[in-house]
């Protein structure tokens, strides 16, 4: 029997799991999916925006791969410096694939970033997605900085349009959704009555796909506004029949918006504004909190990049959440490359000082990059099972030192297994019904963790 532990609960972590019990080369795999956190399905569930209730359905299908029984799911289990080291995994099971994703933010790099009032979109979707780090680190208890009338986002990804969305969304639609009460209640008394949302480059080169643009403009309280000089820069915007299809039809929706002129819901209680070719070099501070944005004007340097116009403008915000991308985090053990933010691997396979490391594998974002979308973790999960297949004779014939869940629990961890993910299901849907509303997320790490242990025996 081949035992294989999988290092992470999102898709990749999900999908490489079903790889490896599908498939018909080596008989008799088992696998266990650690986790962090007690929660499965990672970014599914802590990073999907509460509105996203179709992305959120995805959880169903991983939640059938987990319940098969080759599958364990091993939650509350840390992986790293803090908790069981690598070459300790390695003792245990004859092969592990680490699918841990890119959980830290790309910096803006200007002076200013650390002022208060500016955040991650990460904190930001953390906070309202109810995960339990975001007490933690002190987020939630900014208030989220809701007091804030103008609010920055920068970035024009998928990201920067979720957090866009949601501080311009009324919280009673959000009110259906299993956004934490908290988070609720806080967005309720919020006083941000301006979005501006901020790109170096144009519509046009913008990462942000068309469902998620057009999402803005059906906001039932909040009106899209786009200048029109930001858009004259873009070579594209007059003529986009040559660009790639997603491309071409965001300027066109952002074409319709500029012909509305004051754009939709004109009087709207929120107003949410689009702009281009501005690259923030400075957040200006007043009384140690941020208080503006300072931006250069670029324009097209006719190679599909961007260089400043020495020409600059500022923009009132209270609140600044930069979302430019994510970059991996080195996990103690492992091999990392600090430019590209992956570890570095041929074919899936973990490689130190160049050579392929025995029973160590990576799939996802770790292995990758952060690029992609959800189903693009799938091939991804299937070339690196197929270098482990490979492999497994030769890993099949190293003894390990007994059974893992022991040994975590001789070690002081309390793993959560499925039984207990379905004890927080339980919990979640019983605080929500005692708020009057559907199922609501526990938001920290005790209410987890105890709600877990309910149905443990001799918890």
């Amino acid at each position: 029997m081949l035992r294989v532990a999988v290092v992470g609960s999102g898709p990749s972590g999900v999908y490489t799991a079903q790889s490896l019990v599908q498939q018909s080369v080596v008989p008799g795999v088992r696998v266990d999916v650690l986790d962090r956190l007690p929660c499965p399905y990672g970014l599914v569930r802590y990073g999907v925006a509460p509105d996203h209730e179709k992305i959120k359905s995805l959880q169903q299908n991983l939640r059938a791969v987990l319940e098969d029984e080759r599958i364990a799911f091993v939650g509350d289990v840390e992986v790293g410096a803090r908790g069981l080291t690598p070459a300790r995994l390695l003792e245990l099971y004859h092969a592990v694939v680490y699918c841990v994703g890119a959980a830290r933010d790309r910096r803006l790099g200007v002076p200013g970033e650390d002022l208060a009032g500016s955040w991650s979109a990460t904190d930001f979707v953390s906070w309202y997605s109810a995960h339990p780090d975001a007490l933690r680190n002190g987020f939630a208890g900014s208030g989220a900085g809701l007091d804030a009338r103008s609010a920055v986002v920068i970035g024009v990804g998928n990201v920067a349009v979720d957090v866009t969305r949601i501080l311009a969304r009324g919280a009673d639609e959000l009110r259906p959704t299993d956004v934490p009460e908290g988070a609720l209640s806080a967005l309720a008394a919020s006083r941000v009555r301006e979005v501006h949302m901020v790109g170096r480059r144009g519509p046009g080169q913008a990462k942000f796909t068309t469902k998620e643009l057009r999402e803005l403009g059906a906001l039932p309280d909040a009106r899209v506004r786009v200048d029109p000089a930001d858009l004259a820069l873009d070579p594209s915007y007059a003529d986009p029949s040559g660009l790639p299809a997603v491309n071409r039809r965001n300027v066109e929706v952002v074409r319709g918006w500029a012909a509305d002129g004051a754009g939709s819901g004109a009087d709207a209680a929120r107003g949410i504004r689009l702009r281009f070719f501005l690259r923030p070099v400075e957040l200006l501070g007043e009384g140690g909190r941020v208080a503006a944005v300072r931006f250069e004007r670029t324009e097209p340097d006719g190679a599909g990049g961007v260089r400043g116009t020495g020409r600059y403008e500022e923009i009132e915000a209270q609140l600044v959440l930069r979302a430019v991308g994510y970059k991996g985090i080195p996990l103690a053990g492992l091999p990392f490359d600090e430019a590209r933010g992956t570890v570095p691997n041929e074919a899936g396979r973990v490689l130190r000082d160049g050579a392929p490391s025995s029973g160590e594998y990576v799939a996802g974002w770790i292995k990758r990059g952060p690029t992609g979308v959800i189903g693009t973790n799938r091939p991804c999960a299937k070339e690196t099972v197929a270098s482990l297949l490979s492999d497994a004779a030769e890993l099949a014939d190293r003894p390990l030192a007994g059974d893992p869940l022991d040994a975590l629990r001789g070690l002081g961890h309390e793993p959560v297994a499925w039984r207990g993910w379905l004890s927080i299901e339980d919990a979640e849907s019983a605080l929500g019904h005692s708020l009057g509303r559907g199922r609501v997320k526990i938001p920290d790490w005790a209410g987890l963790r105890a709600a877990a242990r309910e149905d443990t025996p001799g918890a």
